[in-house]
């Protein structure tokens, strides 16, 4: 007679979570937890460290600029100011300070001359007065003229009778060029443009006299 064997039933095995359970987790504590406070104050300290540090750069790159020697720079003793409606006799061409018109010339291109006593006064303000022989090649008075408009205290009209092509002139200095080309110009502009020399520094040289000498029947 067969022996019935005994069945032996499935061995229990572990369960798993459906697939689409969830398992939900504590949020991490984040590294950079800052306070609205400490934003603020981090941002202001370091506004303040760009701000200083770009009145160090600018302070030093000026200082560099003051000390560079410029050659043939010419320098002329103190002539004074002081205003006056009369015409007023030079001695340089173009002149370098001295009596003027209480009105100045307005910082600007001109094609055609300016009188002098309009264009002292704003070398008394700072600004720096670009003159050039009436005959100039044309690419070299629009090189001026682009020189010229890149600020605010910078002035430019033909002379007539100046013994070179172009002479750069602020108060009480002034260079001689033969072109419009010479790095010479550009760094005359930059050491004194509202340069230390100047007598009334910071005045604009805006909101004055825009007539040329033919318009105000003097040329």
């Amino acid at each position: 007679m067969a022996r019935q064997r005994k069945s032996v039933s499935p061995s229990k095995s572990k369960t798993t979570p459906p697939k689409n359970t969830l398992v939900k987790r504590k949020n991490a504590p984040s590294r950079f937890n800052f306070t609205t406070e400490q934003v603020i104050i981090g941002g202001t300290i370091l506004f303040t460290i760009l701000v200083v540090g770009l009145v160090i750069f600018n302070s030093a790159r000026n200082q560099q600029i003051q000390n560079q020697e410029i050659e043939d720079v010419e320098v002329f003793a103190n002539p004074g100011g002081g205003h006056t409606e009369s015409p007023v006799s030079y001695p340089q061409t173009p002149p370098v300070g001295g009596q003027h018109h209480p009105v100045w010339q307005q910082c600007s291109v001109y094609t055609e001359p300016i009188i002098d006593e309009h264009a002292v006064h704003s070398l008394e303000h700072g600004a720096v007065w670009i003159t050039y022989q009436p005959d100039l090649p044309a690419d070299q008075v629009e090189r001026l003229q682009a020189l010229t408009r890149r600020s605010t205290h910078r002035l430019l009209s033909p002379y007539p009778g100046q013994d070179s092509p172009i002479i750069v002139t602020a108060w009480v200095y002034q260079l001689r060029l033969e072109s419009a080309d010479d790095n010479r110009l550009t760094a005359f502009i930059q050491k004194y443009e509202q340069g230390p020399q100047t007598p009334e520094f910071g005045a604009t040289c805006s909101g004055g006299e825009t007539r040329t000498a033919s318009q105000l029947g003097l040329g």
